[in-house]
């Protein structure tokens, strides 16, 4: 029988192999990273290049008299209007809206996170019922569908009525507005579970409480977000809608007694406000939606 001969090992060639290895590995991550981070950067980059073109067009236009600062003033003027909206003092009262910007936004915030809250708290659980439950189907959806068409703006005198100049009248219309895309969407995610899944949970002895909450609801989280998501766009919309009428406070309030006193630089800056504002709170859904679906992603 032959014999193998081991040879010996120089323990420090071996270190000296590991350490250049890890070295090697290292080089490499800092390699892949470095294209990373070109990449994301080359992406902000061509992302802003149009808002900022746009921006300089606008204000060379505006300097040069092609537009009536009056009615669409240019951007260094909306600028200076928003520094004093948000940092200002209202000095004999000579500016209503000086240093108001913070209260105005939270205002708004505020009432779209509780309306929203409420579309989620109802609009889920309701639509992957209608979704997994024929019964309910039947009796739930019609009343819904037949009343979705309604635009939120058709709701206003009803809210008024019912609750007055108050928070709440406001609340009930971003809850109204972001509950029907919620619903939709969490209903055709229930509906779109795959046959195969359903069989499988069945065979291995899943009842339908443990098949609802393991599979159906799991499986329809990918629509659920796109509901939320859409929801959350609706509900900014209801907010200024509802502040416009039914409230004496927030950005929609503002936007309106701006434009009746002629003040478009802060009308403008109010829009930009809410588009930033929209676009934060959508950013913070899709983190949400990145880290409960992190299953999808690597599948």
């Amino acid at each position: 029988m032959d014999k193998t001969t081991a040879l010996p090992i120089d323990p420090a060639a071996a270190n000296a192999a590991g350490a250049s290895g890890r070295g090697r590995a290292a080089e490499r991550r800092g390699m892949a990273v470095i294209p990373y981070r070109e990449s994301r950067l080359k992406g902000i980059a061509q992302s802003l290049a149009l808002p900022v073109i746009v921006l300089i067009v606008w204000e060379i236009a505006g300097r040069a008299g092609l537009i009536m600062s009056g009615i669409l003033p240019y951007p260094s003027l909306v600028a200076q209007g928003w520094w004093t909206w948000a940092f200002g003092e209202n000095v004999m009262g000579l500016n209503a809206y000086a240093g108001t910007w913070a209260e105005n936004a939270f205002n708004s915030f505020e009432r779209v996170a509780k309306g929203y809250v409420v579309a989620i708290l109802i609009g889920v659980p309701v639509g992957v019922i209608i979704g997994w439950s024929k019964l309910a189907a039947r009796i739930v959806d019609p009343t819904i569908q037949s009343m979705r068409p309604i635009p939120i703006t058709a709701w206003l005198p009803f809210s008024i009525a019912l609750f007055g100049i108050r928070d709440f009248g406001a609340i009930f219309l971003i809850a109204l507005g972001a509950f029907y895309p919620i619903v939709v969407n969490a209903t055709h995610g229930a509906r779109d579970v795959s046959t195969n899944l359903i069989r499988a949970a069945a065979m291995m002895g899943a009842n339908r409480r443990q098949m609802l909450f393991r599979v159906v609801f799991p499986s329809a989280l990918p629509a659920i977000f796109t509901g939320m998501r859409i929801g959350l766009g609706i509900a900014w919309t209801a907010v200024i809608v509802a502040e416009m009428v039914a409230v004496k406070s927030g950005l929609g309030y503002v936007l309106w007694d701006a434009y009746y006193v002629g003040r478009m630089d802060i009308v403008i800056a109010d829009m930009v406000s809410i588009g930033i504002l929209g676009f934060m709170s959508d950013w913070l859904i899709v983190q949400l939606q990145n880290y409960c679906l992190k299953w999808k992603q690597q599948r």
